[in-house]
């Protein structure tokens, strides 16, 4: 026998002794099922909670959580960034009055809701480029009165793009429609994305780009090229050629009643972990999944390893390098980098062709222009009338030579290149739920749908009751043709 072969000897006699230990160490631990959930954001923490929340209430065998986090701190890409001394939201920043889960976790923690009103932008504009195409009045800072400087606004908006703002009302109100039968008592339990789209009669909008579905619902040109376009670049980074229910998400984000934590976001994650005691590993890194009998192993770049009988990835496998073993196939998809840029110092109206920094809008909008050098500007709190701290988004990263052209005077400036979303193209293609056919789950499927943190927690509430469901002797039988059972309390009293 040779080298070669006395090698693969040893490597087949190791593997078979790991897997028994993995079989021993699940004899010891009696009924208790250990879940591994990659990731503290809004996707794992929510996992984490509902897991926990439906365990109890269907009297399942005692549940072992461990979330292991790569970052220092949890939250994933809810996270802050400090600017001369002040903190702003650095990822996801707002959420929707009909958001019902984080909602429900802000009564649930006791966190303060700080509404759109509490910091409210009082002026936008739209640039071509060259100047400003549409502008609406500040309230307070101008001839016309505070009181009615809404009306007037209103009126100046519905002149320019006319009745079709009340088509694009309509077209979102009846999405929205939609998506609210995600907190139904009677939603299935759902493998797949396509499957959960579907029951919806969400699955259609995917499958064609946002022009297509908004020049169907009768939106005029000027509306879709000029506004539409403001609201894709700012809150995806991208244009109208996003596919439909990531831009119709997106359209939402543009209404009233928007709403943040005080504090910041973040602390719906780490509240939600906490709540749902589990074991919080944080700076720990997973390099490695591997399937070893009824167990996973799952190996950290520090050489830890730990075994569970279900794993979570909630965190988008895209840039992220994990080892799994078996190899695991998912569809390419390519992550859209947001360039977000905070400055603390003043805009130059000259570059804008302006006279005076009191005539440039709180909020500037941009539209689809080839090498245009930023989506969007928007003032983060006024110093003073020479004093303020920006954000700013775009596509490239933002130069020192380019900064300095845009501003008069900076302070700081901080930057952060986040890989924020799945660059959306219709027809999308989804990842399954689940990855292998055992108990390997992705939260994070749900993002070629769209990409916020509300439908982070609608996927992660659903796949903790697909765990759960298929769990040995689990009390959440529940097939993909069967609802949820009738007895259980209602999720969302106010439905």
């Amino acid at each position: 026998m040779g080298k070669e072969d006395r090698a693969m000897e040893w490597k087949t006699v190791a593997w078979v002794i790991s897997v028994l230990v993995v079989q021993f160490i699940g004899h010891t631990n009696g009924d208790s099922q250990r879940v591994c959930i990659m990731g503290s954001g809004i996707g794992g923490s929510s996992a984490a909670h509902f897991l926990r929340k439906y365990s109890q209430e269907t009297n399942e065998s005692e549940m072992e959580i461990s979330v292991f986090e790569k970052n220092p701190t949890v939250g994933g890409r809810m996270a802050m960034v400090e600017l001369a001394g002040d903190k702003f939201e650095a990822g996801g920043s707002k959420l929707h009055p009909q958001n019902l889960h984080t909602l429900q976790y802000t009564e649930l923690l006791g966190l303060k809701r700080k509404t759109n009103s509490d910091n409210v932008i009082d002026e936008f504009g739209i640039w071509d480029g060259e100047k400003f195409i549409f502008k609406t009045f500040p309230a307070g800072k101008s001839w016309i009165p505070a009181i009615i400087t809404p009306f007037i606004n209103s009126i100046l908006i519905f002149w320019r793009y006319g009745i079709s703002l009340l088509k694009m009302q309509d077209y979102v109100a009846n999405l929205q429609s939609r998506f609210l039968r995600y907190y139904e008592d009677s939603r299935p339990i759902f493998y797949t994305v396509d499957e959960m789209l579907k029951w919806a009669e969400l699955h259609g909008c995917t499958r064609h780009t946002l022009q297509k579905e908004l020049v169907a619902a009768g939106l005029s040109p000027r509306l879709i090229s000029e506004l539409v376009t403001v609201i894709m670049r700012i809150n995806y980074g991208q244009n109208v050629n996003i596919s439909g229910l990531a831009g119709a998400v997106s359209l939402c984000g543009s209404g009233g009643g928007l709403w943040s934590v005080e504090g910041g976001n973040w602390q719906m994650a780490a509240g939600l972990i906490d709540r749902a005691n589990v074991s919080l590993h944080l700076n720990e890194e997973v390099a490695s999944i591997s399937l070893k009998g009824k167990k996973y192993e799952v190996n950290s770049t520090d050489g830890q390893v730990y075994y569970c009988e279900v794993v979570v990835v909630a965190t988008p496998l895209d840039e992220v390098k994990i080892d799994f073993i078996p190899p695991i196939s998912i569809p390419e998809r390519h992550v859209h980098h947001t360039y977000t840029t905070f400055v603390r110092g003043l805009l130059n109206p000259v570059y804008f062709g302006l006279s005076s920094t009191s005539s440039l809008p709180d909020l500037i909008g941009t539209l689809e222009v080839p090498d245009f050098p930023f989506s969007s500007i928007s003032v983060l709190k006024d110093y003073s009338k020479d004093d303020k701290a920006y954000k700013i988004f775009s596509r490239k990263p933002m130069a020192d030579d380019l900064l300095n052209k845009i501003f008069s005077d900076r302070k700081e400036t901080i930057r952060i290149d986040w890989a924020a979303y799945p660059h959306y193209q219709a027809p999308e293609t989804f990842a399954p739920f689940l990855l292998d056919g055992h108990q390997l789950y992705y939260i994070n499927a749900f993002e070629n749908a769209a990409s916020t943190m509300e439908t982070s927690s609608v996927s992660a509430e659903n796949i903790a009751r697909l765990i759960l469901s298929r769990l040995p002797g689990g009390r959440l039988q529940i097939s993909k043709s069967e609802t949820s059972d009738s007895s259980n309390a209602k999720m969302h009293p106010e439905l």
